[in-house]
């Protein structure tokens, strides 16, 4: 997708450096083409290493590719240590990398193997990131660390096991971080997305980018859509939020606040 050019006063990461965890692909590619208009250096962290580097060769040189698997320590840390040897710092950290794991919903269906790959990409993957990011911002007194959660991180049934217990996860994580790394001028959030039309969401449902459209909110003709994600990430990234922290900020059209089998008011698709 083309974005138009900015100028440079409308440009609201400018300047700044940004590792996009799982940035070839879904919401973190659209996110690492945002913050790549909005004149940041985007270091683009994933194991899906065309799809990666593809997406530089159109972004030129504000951006660099890593591979990177989220859940091995060493590689994380090799990416914060890259990005620094190359930019000298960094300002944004987007801790955006997840799978969806197996679709079977109930526990007692559910294996250890299963349940602990999820937990090893989404949520000690964005401690490692966390961590790392944590490292470097200390010293110098600023950063914005994010990270990826999701609707099921505050409503049960919408997911399996794994995935939700380690999108809570991720809000807690969060948490922590910000009431520490507030010690040192560090902004510590997450966005939380209802279902999006991503290549994994549709690989997990096994559905087309069209079926998406039944995924209704309370607003009327909307869905959630990646752009609508990635304007989030790009608000809590900028200075624009510099009084925001300890947030899961739900982007979900208003879904999460109503039931629609038990409401006074009538709800059509």
């Amino acid at each position: 997708m083309a974005f138009p050019l900015l100028s440079a006063a409308a440009r609201r990461l400018e300047g700044k450096v940004a590792i996009i965890t799982g940035g070839a692909s879904g919401i973190g590619e659209y996110t690492a083409k945002l913050f790549s208009k909005h004149g940041a250096k985007v270091v683009i962290a994933d194991i899906q290493d065309d799809l990666g580097q593809t997406i530089c060769k159109e972004l030129g040189p504000s951006a660099t590719f890593v591979h990177c698997d989220v859940s091995n320590e060493a590689h994380v840390k090799d990416v914060v240590d890259y990005t620094m040897a190359q930019y000298g710092k960094l300002d944004i950290m987007h801790n955006n990398a997840g799978v969806a794991g197996s679709p079977i919903p109930n526990i007692t269906d559910t294996t250890l193997p299963d349940f602990e790959k999820i937990i090893k990409v989404n949520l000690i993957g964005p401690f490692l990131g966390t961590k790392h990011a944590a490292r470097v911002m200390i010293p110098a007194r600023q950063g914005s660390i994010i990270t990826t959660s999701s609707t099921s991180s505050i409503i049960g049934g919408g997911a399996p096991y794994a995935y939700t217990s380690s999108k809570h996860g991720v809000v807690g994580l969060m948490k922590n971080a910000a009431v520490e790394l507030g010690n040192y001028g560090i902004r510590v959030n997450c966005v939380a997305p209802y279902l999006t039309s991503t290549p994994l969401a549709r690989s997990f449902l096994n559905m087309k980018d069209e079926e998406f459209s039944q995924f209704y909110s309370n607003i009327k003709g909307e869905r959630c859509k990646v752009e609508d994600i990635a304007n989030v990430a790009l608000f809590l990234a900028s200075d624009d939020s510099k009084y925001v922290s300890g947030h899961n900020l739900v982007v979900d059209g208003g879904f999460t606040i109503m039931n629609p089998g038990f409401c006074m008011y009538e709800y059509t698709k």
